[in-house]
């Protein structure tokens, strides 16, 4: 079975995305809507960066109404996957103890996160 290329979505691209994961569908008003609380940010440009995501297998779209409702064509996990993977490849010489000990340096962890790393970890030990 062919792996499926993954598109690198940008900074403004994650952004969308993270709305429509929140929101499982929207329209490109709501979107806009949800971009525009947190950043200056035109209806337009929302529109044609959904319109180009579109084109690129990001997100889908119905448009069997006026209002077009727009989804997420890839999964969060898997983008976050991919992601971290190249991040891990490109800036930390293809070491993950690496990035998690810039993280925990520069971030503190709650306790219920460290918890969570420590389950995780023991588990990969057992493996």
């Amino acid at each position: 079975m062919a792996q499926q290329k993954i598109t690198k979505p940008t900074e403004s691209e994650l952004e969308i995305l993270q709305v429509l994961w929140n929101k499982r569908t929207a329209t490109v008003r709501e979107v806009h809507e949800q971009l525009a609380s947190n950043k200056d940010v035109g209806y337009t440009t929302t529109l044609k960066l959904m319109q180009i995501m579109h084109e690129k297998g990001l997100v889908s779209r119905d448009d069997s109404s006026k209002t077009h409702i727009y989804q997420a064509a890839v999964s969060r996990e898997k983008t976050q996957k991919h992601l971290v993977g190249k991040m891990i490849d490109n800036l930390f010489s293809g070491s993950p103890a690496q990035l998690v000990m810039q993280a925990l340096g520069n971030h503190k962890a709650s306790m219920d996160e460290l918890d969570e790393i420590q389950e995780l970890l023991n588990s990969l030990k057992k493996q």
